[in-house]
């Protein structure tokens, strides 16, 4: 009998990343099974692959059982060709990834945008549990999105949909006018801004010391002045970036996670800070932090499928 002839008696969830790919089991009930991590065969596209086959291969070997597979990748798939798009490892872009995964599988994959699933994982049994407009934030080396209606993933027709990091910081001072470049190729994406990666360069430019994020959050966390002016910086442009979000499509919650997500003051100062910028005034969104941090992405790809019973 056919994979595909056999109805899945578990979750397999997989977060192919830049570096990495770790891949997870999981039943009904969200209940870890199995869990395994192995490094991202860089720049070989069928290696990738093959990679990915082998882990589903281990989870179901060592559970006994079938899985559902999906996948959170750093792009998108293109409405119109199908091809992969928008994917910092660049090897993936312009190729079928999801059917070459279903055909190597011999079972349908599902594929979303690893935001996406950050967002469906927080939205189905994380912070957000429960609230039907979820918008998810990872905030890391760069600045993702993603967007979970009622649990599933929504990507819009032109499947960008969450991709709030290369939208433009709002209201810019003269100073944050025009903005660095990004690598999309424009100017002052909040990318540039809110990132990891740009609160280690704010830091720089306006202190005059080389420090990564972590170094930043861990100095602020202690206290640090100069971190908190730095800190304070990244605070009002995450409130400026969430503020269009709110007035576009008004979430019930904003989750947060990535690196920066660890930056606890961000959960007592961001909310207050909204209302300043919100249209009309008022903004009672709540921000909160996710409840499974590094690990949501891989339980996302897990829940794209529906409950089997």
């Amino acid at each position: 009998m056919a994979a595909s002839d056999v109805k899945p008696e578990m979750r397999i969830g997989i977060d192919l990343g830049g570096t990495k790919i770790e891949a997870l089991a999981i039943d009904n009930d969200g209940q870890e099974l199995a869990r395994y991590r192995i490094d991202t065969p860089r720049g070989e596209y069928q290696g990738t692959i093959d990679a990915m086959v082998g882990l589903v291969r281990r989870l179901e070997k060592e559970t006994g059982l079938i899985g559902s597979v999906g996948a959170g990748i750093p792009g998108s798939i293109s409405a119109k060709t199908g091809l992969v798009k928008n994917a910092n490892s660049t090897w993936l872009n312009g190729k079928p990834l999801d059917r070459d995964l279903t055909a190597a599988l011999g079972r349908e994959v599902r594929l979303s945008n690893d935001a996406n699933c950050f967002a469906v994982s927080e939205a189905t049994d994380g912070a957000a549990a429960g609230k039907h407009v979820v918008f998810g934030v990872i905030l890391g080396t760069g600045c993702g999105g993603g967007v979970a209606i009622d649990g599933r993933v929504h990507a819009g027709q032109n499947g960008v949909g969450g991709e709030w990091g290369h939208n433009q910081l709002p209201w810019p001072s003269e100073e944050e006018y025009p903005g660095p470049k990004c690598y999309c190729g424009k100017l002052g994406c909040l990318e540039m801004w809110i990132s990891g990666t740009g609160l280690a360069r704010d830091y720089k430019n306006v202190i005059g010391k080389e420090r990564t994020a972590r170094q930043i959050i861990e100095d602020f966390e202690a206290g640090d002045k100069d971190a908190a002016v730095v800190v304070d910086r990244l605070e009002d442009r995450l409130a400026r970036g969430l503020a269009n979000v709110i007035n576009i499509l008004d979430p019930d919650v904003i989750v947060i996670g990535g690196g920066v997500s660890q930056t606890k003051h961000l959960y007592e100062s961001v909310p207050k800070r909204l209302g300043k910028y919100v249209f009309g005034g008022e903004a009672d969104t709540p921000v909160v932090q996710a409840r499974f941090g590094d690990s949501s992405g891989v339980r996302g790809a897990a829940w794209l499928w529906p409950l089997v019973r």
